[in-house]
């Protein structure tokens, strides 16, 4: 493991439940509170601001719009949210009640696409609020987080081990995994196109390749839950291990680094490159952790399995 090279910056009590955060156009840190039904703003140095919702909201993950403005989503509210950077919220209702919305990323198509976990769909709303609405070829697939690439959105399909692919004409193709009951949540697209994703109960990264080849990568500590991924712009993967109280990376060559975070049983979730270039993670018990940049190593010695999917 690394020397400590993690700081924390409180940014809500330990109920509030900081869950998922991005960089926002206006250079700052945006973040969810799920259980407080707020959402966040850190500016690194300065006290955290937030905006309240509807308390029993739920929001959960958080992304930048093509409109200059944040989109969440309420996983309890069952609704998609708006905040712009001066505070102002817009809500849209989802046309299917009681839908759980969950992942939320903007699409090459000038849209946001949003999963559903308890409707077996993914959405998609434009930035004036017309939602549209496609189920998946399975039931009970509780479809997780979502990620854009080229002309097409990938999202993970955790109760149905497998990634989806959901292209601009709402065609979806199906990528099983090759370890059974992996249960992929996490998900991001590096630069050469490469998908990546959590593994949660297998303690595994996995990695889709353009051509369709699944590669899945054993952490060293099994147990660790690994829960969201997001990548740099070196293409590495980094990770929240929310059962190990860690975060890794892990470059396309399988060497993994990790990152004890000071303070015990945080809960990491959410995962980012912040404004400032370094990675930053969303502690539940009421903190957003930055990891300081590092060259130091630790290389995978333990089994990967590969797959070839078609495209």
């Amino acid at each position: 493991m690394t020397p400590r090279t993690v700081e924390e910056y409180p940014v809500s009590d330990r109920e509030s439940g900081p869950y998922a955060l991005t960089t926002g156009p206006d250079g700052a840190l945006w973040f969810t509170l799920v259980h407080s039904g707020r959402i966040g703003r850190l500016v690194p140095g300065q006290e955290p601001t937030s905006h309240q919702l509807a308390p029993d909201s739920g929001p959960t993950v958080i992304c930048n719009g093509p409109d200059g403005a944040l989109w969440f989503t309420q996983y309890r509210g069952h609704r998609i949210g708006r905040i712009t950077p001066a505070g102002q919220v817009t809500e849209f209702a989802l046309p299917t009640a009681e839908c759980g919305p969950f992942g939320i990323a903007a699409g090459p198509d000038g849209a946001l696409w949003f999963t559903e976990t308890a409707a077996d769909r993914v959405g998609r709303v434009t930035t004036d609020g017309s939602v549209a609405e496609y189920p998946l070829p399975r039931t009970g697939a509780f479809p997780s987080m979502i990620a854009a690439a080229g002309d097409s959105m990938w999202f993970t399909m955790n109760q149905a081990n497998a990634i989806g692919r959901i292209g601009m004409d709402g065609r979806i193709t199906v990528h099983e995994l090759p370890t059974e009951a992996a249960a992929p949540v996490g998900i991001a697209v590096g630069p050469d196109g490469s998908v990546w994703f959590a593994e949660i109960a297998a303690g595994q990264i996995g990695r889709l390749t353009p051509d369709g080849r699944i590669t899945e990568y054993a952490l060293p500590d099994r147990s660790a839950k690994p829960h969201a991924v997001t990548t740099d712009a070196d293409g590495t993967a980094w990770f929240t291990e929310w059962g190990g109280n860690r975060v890794g990376s892990l470059t396309s060559d399988g060497t993994v680094t990790v990152h004890d975070l000071p303070t015990s049983g945080s809960e990491p979730h959410g995962i980012t490159v912040g404004p400032d270039g370094a990675l930053w993670t969303a502690l539940e018990t009421g903190a957003l952790a930055r990891i300081k940049p590092t060259t130091t190593r630790t290389t995978l010695a333990t089994k990967n399995t590969e797959q070839r999917n078609t495209p």
